[in-house]
């Protein structure tokens, strides 16, 4: 396969669930494959199988949905090589474009123009080992940070990152329960109580569709 191939597993529209643009109508195209396995992923089916798109393809199939807004998903997307062609395209086809990526690759390559939501591993995650703590360096105005939290351990973990790097400083924080495993209305109260600078993230699209597919 060439570089400019990449493996899908969906592209889809619906209303951006998480982050800054919550609420925007989004076209989402999900890589396949991931080099990590956290307990709490809710994206599992994306690990395996997938259909091959070379880039016009996949730009085609963005442009038969209404929106400005593209993120680009997965698995992890940067585990493939043609991800930031695919990214450095979408900016020039004139889309608002965001990656999510789990933050265990290097960010560095991609496109100025993409903002880069870097999903910071937790303990409770599983894969805390797996972060590539240099990207922190290179974040943003125009950037996200995210901690999705299993339980008050991982708050008070998250806080001290935020504090080490002074990531409020340099982005957006997103502070996110674990679905399923911790309570929205703790993780509120714990914010409230050390006055951390960061936003409260709750999934809108499970909130609205639940675990359907493809929203």
């Amino acid at each position: 396969m060439t570089e400019r191939r990449l493996r899908i597993s969906e592209i889809f529209f619906s209303l951006q669930g998480e982050g800054r643009r919550s609420g925007l109508p989004t076209v989402f195209v999900r890589l396949t494959g991931c080099p990590l396995r956290c307990g709490y992923c809710d994206t599992s089916h994306a690990f395996q199988g997938g259909e091959w798109f070379d880039i016009p393809a996949i730009l085609a199939a963005v442009a038969a949905h209404p929106a400005h807004h593209v993120c680009v998903t997965g698995g992890e997307p940067l585990a493939q090589r043609a991800c930031t062609q695919l990214l450095t395209a979408l900016c020039e086809a004139g889309y608002d474009v965001a990656l999510e990526t789990s933050g265990a690759l290097d960010v560095g390559a991609v496109d100025a123009r993409v903002a880069r939501i870097v999903d910071v591993k937790t303990p409770g995650s599983g894969e805390v080992e797996k972060n590539h703590w240099a990207n922190l360096e290179l974040l943003g105005a125009g950037d996200e940070v995210k901690f999705v939290l299993v339980d008050e351990a991982d708050y008070r973990w998250a806080a001290r990152i935020e504090a080490e790097f002074r990531l409020a400083g340099r982005c957006e924080v997103l502070f996110s329960p674990a679905h399923g495993r911790l309570a929205a209305r703790d993780l509120a109260e714990w914010i409230l109580r050390d006055g951390l600078p960061v936003r409260l993230q709750l999934q809108l699209h499970k909130l609205l569709w639940g675990e359907e597919p493809g929203r």
